[in-house]
């Protein structure tokens, strides 16, 4: 795994997002700038849906391949899911993990 300085110049937080972004949460954790580490649970049906109506307007592969490619993603989906918790991500809901980033956003503009 390559590695890379990180400056937060001067923030109190930072978001890391991504299907990656577990992979740093212990080290965050050990250095005592973890905050908060979630791992979005959505519906699998709406998450397939979405992605292919996006692959196929935006022409990436054969459709055949696309739905392919989408139902093997619908399956992988919990064990994604269950590794980003393994790894130390909360699993939730977006509107959730946006209600508490607000939070730690909003306490952090009061300590200021």
């Amino acid at each position: 795994m390559a590695t890379r300085p990180f400056d937060l110049a001067g923030s109190p937080l930072f978001v890391a997002e991504g299907i990656f972004a577990a992979e740093i949460v212990a080290e965050c954790r050990r250095r005592g700038v973890l905050a908060g580490a979630y791992a979005l649970r959505r519906p699998r049906g709406a998450t397939f849906v979405r992605r292919l109506a996006r692959d196929l307007a935006e022409q990436r592969k054969a459709p055949k391949v696309l739905v392919r490619r989408g139902v093997a993603l619908l399956r992988a989906e919990p064990a994604v899911l269950r590794r980003q918790t393994g790894l130390g991500a909360e699993a939730a809901r977006a509107g959730e993990v946006l209600r508490r980033v607000a939070g730690l956003l909003a306490g952090h503009s009061h300590r200021s």
